[in-house]
């Protein structure tokens, strides 16, 4: 039989930021292929659709502050202890505004420098913190992977003429932090890869979390700026983050994926 290239068998992933819209879809992925998967994530907001998970051993959310290094320090000093290893860490958390549906000031003259550096600080930052609390665990063991979140907003501009009057603007830090966070993913590809630790990322594009409250006209407009005429679905960021996290990808680093139903290419 051939070997499954996209298996995550054996493998233990570090998701940070994985209790949230795409998150939690992505992690329920990586489980489906056999991964150990440890969230980390300031609490534990996973359903009882994960309970079979947490009760085979193969999932565990681990409660952490990842503005604060010596939380994440604790949090992946837990996950090394259930799972035994650490082979992918997958930088999704993110906060601080544009992030999650949270909204803060959009008016570039009313941004004020606290809003400024906690909105940088929830999308670079927590990237750089995690990254670098994560080498020591990859360095004991030879090697490692590294999988970046960013955004169609750290590789395109807002259109702001579809957001209106009733809709706050997407918040300068946001996409600012998430360019940020693309440059640190070559950066890093670079610096790391004679240590054995690859590192890519994936760029989604509009996946607005679409519920009975949500504005279907900004919805529409925002379907029309994709090549598709429609938004995401999270399951479809899915192929793309098997790919980096698993062994079919063993000879990409520095990579991004952008996975945004054309938006970016026009």
């Amino acid at each position: 039989m051939a070997k499954d290239i996209f298996s995550m068998k054996d493998k233990t992933v570090v998701y940070t930021g994985g209790c949230g819209n795409l998150g939690k879809v992505m992690v329920k992925a990586l489980l489906e292929y056999d991964a150990n998967v440890a969230v980390i994530d300031i609490a534990d907001r996973l359903d009882e659709t994960y309970d079979q998970y947490r009760q085979a051993g193969k999932l565990a959310v681990v409660c952490a502050d990842l503005s604060d290094t010596e939380s994440i320090r604790t949090g992946f000093a837990e996950v090394k202890k259930i799972f035994g290893r650490i082979d992918v860490l997958v930088n999704c958390a993110a906060y601080g505004g544009g992030a999650g549906g949270k909204s803060c000031e959009f008016r570039l003259d009313k941004v004020d420098d606290q809003t400024w550096e906690t909105g940088v600080d929830g999308t670079l930052n927590v990237t750089f913190r995690c990254t670098r609390e994560i080498i020591p665990y990859f360095d004991a063991q030879g090697g490692g992977n590294i999988v970046n979140i960013g955004s169609m907003y750290g590789v395109i501009a807002p259109d702001f003429d579809i957001y209106g009057d009733d809709i706050p603007w997407n918040p300068p830090t946001y996409g600012a932090g998430k360019a940020g966070v693309l440059q640190f993913t070559r950066y890093c590809a670079s610096a790391l890869a004679r240590r054995n630790i690859r590192v890519n990322s994936i760029t989604p594009g509009p996946f607005p979390n679409i519920t009975p409250s949500s504005n279907m006209a900004f919805i529409s407009r925002l379907s029309n700026k994709t090549m598709m005429k429609r938004t995401g679905k999270p399951e479809e960021l899915n192929g793309a983050l098997l790919l980096l996290c698993s062994d079919a990808s063993s000879f990409m680093t520095g990579t991004n994926i952008i996975v945004d139903g054309g938006m970016t290419q026009w």
